[in-house]
């Protein structure tokens, strides 16, 4: 999920063109996506998120991408990497019984910083994701199972009044959604105000789609302060496999604003977890 100055266009698609909701006639930013193509990665070193770098080149996240240091320290879980000009933002969680949460923040030189938060009270410890606002302001993140609510932080680092060389992180002003969300994997800002999410929530009862992809519409771009979110289910991620069953895992999504290609991640079902199927995506515009 590169951020780096300004990002436009949408997010996902399943195979075959799919209109966008919405009454009347879809503007560019709401036109339908089409998929691309599908690659596999190894879902033990990339499973569990994506980011696109400034060149093109994928970032890739899984349970083999954490640090020895990090591991031994309790975080053993790391979410949805986003990019915001060359600093790398990743989101880790610790034990059930963790009472904190903690992004790492690796600056291009390669230097990585550690901003931890303390869970405030009905918190949940889950740290599933990192988006980067297209300003490079502020850090959207998630928690796991039904959420009204996105959580947003000061950007480490980017953000003026967070510690220079890693500290304590707390809360800004939380994203109220419209809408009950559940296991939210993912999140990308396409524009200042809108981001796409890709839930793996696979009962069907929130949303008529099957692990569908969100669309959240703010009532203005984030600022640290409350704001409302307007949640839209676009479409299903594709549940494709040589292995059979319905064990598939939605994880991470990634938007180059440079190439405007969406990638989402989907690991497969069975023996075939081992691998994760990442689907491409082109808007289309007429």
């Amino acid at each position: 999920m590169r951020r780096q100055l300004l990002s436009l266009a949408a997010l996902l698609g399943l195979s075959g063109a799919l209109a966008l909701g919405g009454g009347g006639a879809a503007s560019a930013a709401d036109a339908p996506w089409t998929e691309t193509g599908s690659g596999q990665v190894d879902s033990l070193g990339s499973g569990q998120g994506l980011a696109s770098r400034a060149d093109g080149t994928l970032l890739y996240r899984g349970l083999t991408s954490i640090p020895l240091d990090l591991r031994i320290a309790g975080w053993n879980h790391i979410g949805d990497p986003d990019i915001a000009n060359g600093y790398v933002f990743d989101a880790y969680q610790g034990s059930d019984t963790a009472t904190s949460k903690m992004f790492a923040v690796t600056t291009p030189a390669g230097q990585r910083y550690q901003y931890t938060h303390q869970l405030d009270s009905g918190e949940k410890l889950n740290n599933s994701f990192a988006a980067v606002s297209p300003d490079n302001q502020w850090l959207v993140s998630g928690e796991w199972g039904d959420q009204g609510r996105l959580q947003v932080f000061p950007a480490p680092l980017l953000n003026a009044s967070t510690p220079t060389t890693g500290g304590a992180l707390a809360q800004a002003g939380q994203i109220t959604l419209d809408r009950t969300v559940r296991d939210i994997q993912g999140c990308d800002f396409v524009t200042a105000t809108r981001l796409l999410c890709a839930s793996d929530d696979s009962s069907g009862t929130l949303f008529p789609e099957v692990r569908p992809v969100l669309q959240v519409d703010l009532s203005r771009a984030v600022d640290g302060k409350p704001v409302a979110g307007h949640v839209t289910s676009l479409f299903a991620l594709p549940q494709r496999s040589a292995c059979t069953g319905t064990a598939y895992e939605a994880e991470g999504v990634d938007y180059d604003t440079n190439t405007g290609t969406l990638r989402a991640q989907v690991v497969q079902p069975g023996i075939c977890a081992l691998a994760t199927t990442v689907y491409s995506y082109r808007q289309v515009t007429g």
